[in-house]
């Protein structure tokens, strides 16, 4: 089986999420992802973000554009092999799931 070349450059995709966190602000308190196959066994990345729960109730369309823009600034998926997943959550759905995915 072939694996995209996102498998093998963790750390490239680890620092571009620091760079992303670090200009998008106090709006966005983590970015966690992970690299898998889709619905329709495509390689994937999916993207867990946690916002604020001021940025969730109140500015969640501009910051997730702003988000998902650096992201694809940052990264070239086409080139890592994957296609994209963006999800969100905020601190408050966070602190009631408590997924340790997102954590």
């Amino acid at each position: 089986m072939l694996v995209p070349a996102a498998v093998t450059r963790q750390a490239e995709i680890e620092s571009a999420i620091a760079r992303v966190q670090q200009s998008v602000g106090s709006d966005l308190v983590r970015i966690r992802y992970e690299v898998g196959q889709d619905w329709s066994d495509q390689w994937s990345i999916f993207f867990r973000i946690v916002l604020t729960d001021d940025a969730a109730r109140n500015r969640l369309r501009e910051v997730a554009t702003r988000v998902i823009g650096r992201l694809a600034e940052e990264l070239d998926f086409p080139a890592l092999g994957v296609f994209p997943y963006h999800n969100f959550r905020s601190v408050s759905e966070q602190a009631m799931l408590r997924e340790p995915a997102w954590a």
